[in-house]
């Protein structure tokens, strides 16, 4: 059985903690070094403390092979590491939401010139996932759509790509842009949140949480509330194991988790 040397990129933060941990425990994959922008040391020990890999500030300051690297920092350190992966013909798996369509493009030319594959999901949660899979199907049989994410007080951007992604989904199952309604009097600035293709989408930002998205249609009548909770970040881990399976095998850009689930 060929194992899958794999780098994590954003390595001390709580999601790459979350990888390093599930990568350790998958039979065809292994960790073999850290990159963290706030490394202070030149080695890192596994969350389940049974060795350290090497760690280091930057992807070209480790001389280290390996087969991926899996990238939860920010989107700004994820063009970079998408330069320097693939650029040492690496393929990348980025769990960072805030790219810009250049920088996906980009992603893509960076992943076609080095002959390797680069997979971006805004959300490796099955269940989130699913959730922007019922929302098309969906879409097409509402007028209205109101959506709310809710995140930890430390995330740096708002609203949420996976919230951008359901908004976007709903609006391809319609076909059209949902209805949204002008209010007459707003008491309050932003009270209505912002609008992506007339979905309203609000943010919130609270201890205590991890990530939560609840999207309720209108229609003459009725509502319907599709919502997806992940209880703690080991939510995405089946994802992200997944999509290092699948990137290692499918040259080129993937963006989605639902490429993997068949959807």
């Amino acid at each position: 059985m060929s194992i899958i040397k794999v780098i994590v990129h954003g390595a001390q933060g709580k999601m790459g903690q979350e990888v390093l941990n599930a990568v350790s425990k998958e039979k065809d994959m292994t960790p073999v070094g850290a990159v963290d922008a706030k490394a202070q040391s030149e080695t890192l020990r596994l969350p389940d403390g049974s060795r350290s890999i090497p760690l280091a500030t930057s992807l070209g300051a480790i001389n280290i092979t390996a087969d991926v690297v899996v990238d939860f920092s920010s989107a700004e350190g994820a063009i970079a590491a998408i330069r320097a992966a693939t650029a040492n013909k690496a393929h990348v798996v980025v769990g960072t939401t805030g790219l810009k369509e250049t920088e996906l493009a980009e992603a893509k030319r960076f992943a076609e010139q080095n002959g390797v594959g680069v997979f971006i999901a805004p959300n490796f949660a099955v269940g989130a996932v699913l959730m922007m899979h019922l929302a098309r199907i969906a879409g097409k049989h509402f007028d209205y759509a109101d959506l709310l994410e809710t995140h930890h007080e430390q995330k740096v951007d708002a609203p949420s790509g996976t919230a951008l992604a359901i908004a976007r989904a709903a609006a391809e199952g319609r076909g059209k842009p949902f209805l949204s309604n002008e209010t007459k009097k707003e008491t309050l600035a932003g009270s209505r949140g912002g609008t992506l293709q007339g979905v309203n989408v609000h943010s919130a930002r609270l201890p205590g949480r991890v990530a939560h998205h609840e999207l309720v249609f209108g229609g003459l009548g009725q509502t319907l509330t599709i919502r997806h909770d992940s209880i703690s970040r080991e939510s995405f881990m089946p994802g992200v194991v997944a999509a290092v399976r699948y990137v290692v095998k499918h040259p080129g850009l993937t963006v989605g988790l639902e490429k993997v689930l068949g959807l």
